[in-house]
């Protein structure tokens, strides 16, 4: 367990002027209490776990504060954000399931797999062409069998969310990744941004695992769409380092108009995406009438769209000069790069663009 010595309260970034929650705050005191948080990945692992106890869920009422929390974090390291969110939403998919280990309700029988609070998460659940892993049941239980992509760090955390298919159709199982029949590749991944963030394939061999929600639950939840929203916090907090490398640049004694304008740009497409995370947290928090796919997508494009313009921005700014001579600076832009790639562009505008439509015109 990692512990702050002292807690000094921080401002929310999500909410400027108002103090940090308990929460968020002791998140960050902790990080800068000796962490190499983002560069040691183990420790960043023990740090997530530890503060992910204390940290509220999406949609319990408190998503400003988790969302603020995660920005918070991608503040200060991006690679930490990209470690820290896969697990906070894990423990959200868990309670949404029912499940809450610190009062003893494990419905899903997740104790035969050694799951506790102490318990380190991924969530993997892409898909890739030729790739599948299906469940099969027996007299015995449950196990997996197949190839899963895309697998964050499966070599250094405990347990993972699992998708695969029971016959034709998905369902969400927990593992071990202790187990044998459970095998990470450690490559291939030989990614500039996000380099210790290893998402490899993760092959499984009768792997004993435990169903978490129905068929076809993982999916069809609310909470698939506001997860994919606690990406775009991390998104808009890592972009906010590089906005801090404009306004350097714009308060300098050498600064020109066009030192203006770069910051301005980016200045207010961040604090568009700042509104659009504020406006769709308090939408998660009353549960409101409105499809939360179309809320999810709308929030990650406008966040997207905001960090690709900062990055463009300080890429006119300030030419190659911080990105070749100052490690924290390229480090950051390169994890964020690598990060936002989640967004999938103009796919992922088309899905918008139909679902928006579906809003105005059905019924």
């Amino acid at each position: 367990m990692i512990t702050s010595a002292r807690r000094t309260q921080q401002p929310s970034l999500l909410s400027p002027g108002i103090p940090g929650e308990p929460a968020s705050t002791g998140a960050m005191a902790d990080a800068e209490s000796g962490v190499s948080l983002g560069h040691d990945i183990p420790a960043t692992i023990g740090w997530s776990v530890a503060i992910g106890n204390s940290l509220p869920t999406v949609g319990t009422g408190d998503t400003v504060e988790l969302w603020d929390s995660l920005a918070a974090t991608a503040y200060r390291d991006v690679a930490a954000a990209r470690v820290l969110e896969p697990h906070l939403d894990a423990l959200g998919i868990l309670e949404q399931a029912g499940t809450n280990l610190a009062s003893g309700a494990d419905p899903w029988n997740l104790s035969a797999i050694g799951v506790d609070e102490d318990s380190s998460w991924g969530v993997f659940a892409a898909e890739g062409p030729g790739l599948r892993v299906d469940a099969h049941q027996s007299a015995s239980g449950w196990t997996l069998s197949g190839r899963k992509p895309w697998c964050s760090l499966a070599a250094h955390l405990s347990h993972a969310l699992v998708t695969a298919f029971v016959g034709d159709q998905r369902r969400l199982f927990a593992v071990a990744l202790d187990e044998p029949g459970v095998r990470p590749h450690d490559g291939p991944w030989v990614a500039r941004g996000l380099a210790d963030i290893v998402s490899a394939p993760v092959d499984f061999d009768s792997a004993p695992a435990v169903p978490v929600g129905e068929v076809g639950w993982y999916l069809s939840r609310p909470g698939f769409a506001w997860g994919a929203m606690s990406v775009a916090a991390c998104w808009w907090g890592g972009a906010l380092g590089v906005r801090d490398a404009l306004l350097a640049s714009a308060a300098s004694e050498r600064a020109d108009q066009l030192a203006f304008v770069h910051f301005g740009r980016a200045d207010a497409a961040l604090w568009a995406a700042r509104a659009a995370l504020r406006e769709a947290a308090h939408l998660v928090d009353k549960q409101a009438n409105l499809d939360s796919r179309l809320l999810a997508e709308r929030v990650r494009a406008v966040t997207a769209d905001a960090a690709t313009t900062t990055l463009a921005e300080a890429d006119a700014a300030l030419g190659p000069g911080p990105l070749v001579t100052d490690l924290s600076y390229a480090r950051r832009v390169a994890d964020l790069h690598l990060y936002l790639r989640q967004h999938h562009g103009l796919r992922d505008a088309a899905r918008l663009g139909r679902l928006a439509v579906e809003s105005e015109t059905s019924g």
